[in-house]
C-alpha cells in the first residue's frame, strides 16, 4: 500500500554571524563556534533527521534541538511549528550550508506518511543510511552507521517497534516511550542498512494493518 507523504515545512530561519558571548555560554559553544543558524519546523522528527544531515554536509554541530509540547497543532505562534533546531559553526557560510542541508532534507528526503485522507493518522519510517554526529550521539552508536528512525502514535509505536525488532537483525538503541512531547512514540534501531530497511518496512506494514482493523486482536 503506497501512503501519501507529509513533508515538513521549515517555517523560519535566522543566522547569527557573530554570537554574543552571553548567548554562546548558554549553548556551551566551543571557542571556534562563532556563528549560529536557527530554524523551526512543522514536524519535529523530520527536523531532527535534517539536523543530522546538516552535520554531514557542513562543518556544524547541533547545539540545541527541542520539540514543543502537543505538536504544531498547538503551536505558540505561526512560525513556531513543532520544534526548534540550532546549528553552530565557525562562520556564517558554514551554518548557512547547514541550513541549506536542513531545508533540502525536509523538502525532499525525510517525510511522514499518512494513513487516512484527513492526514490525522501518520507514521515515520525513515532509514538513515549513514548517521552524522547528531543522531549518532542520540543513539549511542558510531558515526556512519545505519539507523531506522521509527515514530507513530502511542499504541502503533509500541506494536510497531516489536514487529520491527522481530523482522530483522537490528538493535533497539533508543526507545521513545509514549507520550513524547508531541504525543507520539517510537525508537531508533541500528543494524546494516538492509536490516534497518526491513525493520522500517515491517513497522509500516503492521501500522497499516492497525489502521485498517484497529480493534481486531
Amino acid at each position: 500500500m503506497a501512503l501519501e507523504r507529509i513533508h515538513a515545512e521549515i517555517l523560519a530561519v535566522r543566522i547569527i554571524p557573530n554570537v554574543d558571548p552571553a548567548l554562546a555560554a548558554q549553548f556551551q559553544l566551543k571557542p571556534h563556534q562563532r556563528s549560529l543558524a536557527i530554524f523551526t519546523s512543522t514536524i519535529d522528527d523530520v527536523g531532527y533527521t535534517a539536523l543530522d544531515e546538516a552535520t554531514k554536509r557542513a562543518d556544524v554541530d547541533v547545539v540545541y534541538a527541542r520539540s514543543f509540547y502537543a505538536g504544531s497543532g498547538h503551536a505558540s505562534g505561526p512560525l513556531s511549528g513543532e520544534m526548534i533546531g540550532v546549528l553552530a559553526g565557525p562562520s556564517p557560510d558554514e551554518v548557512k550550508s547547514g541550513i541549506d542541508a536542513v531545508i533540502q532534507t525536509a523538502e525532499n528526503d525525510a517525510y511522514f506518511e499518512t494513513l487516512n485522507d484527513e492526514k490525522s493518522h501518520a507514521l515515520y519510517a525513515h532509514v538513515v543510511a549513514r548517521t552524522g554526529t547528531y543522531l549518532s550521539a542520540e543513539a549511542g552508536i558510531n558515526q556512519g552507521e545505519a539507523l531506522a528512525y521509527l515514530i507513530a502514535p502511542p499504541l502503533e509505536a509500541v506494536y510497531g517497534i516489536d514487529a520491527a525488532l522481530k523482522a530483522a537483525d537490528v538493535e533497539l538503541v533508543k526507545f521513545f516511550g509514549p507520550p513524547s512531547e508531541t504525543n507520539f512514540g517510537g525508537g531508533l534501531l541500528t543494524g546494516s542498512q538492509s536490516a534497518c530497511q526491513a525493520a522500517a518496512d515491517a513497522f509500516r506494514d503492521v501500522i497499516i494493518e492497525i489502521a485498517r482493523n484497529p480493534r481486531q486482536y
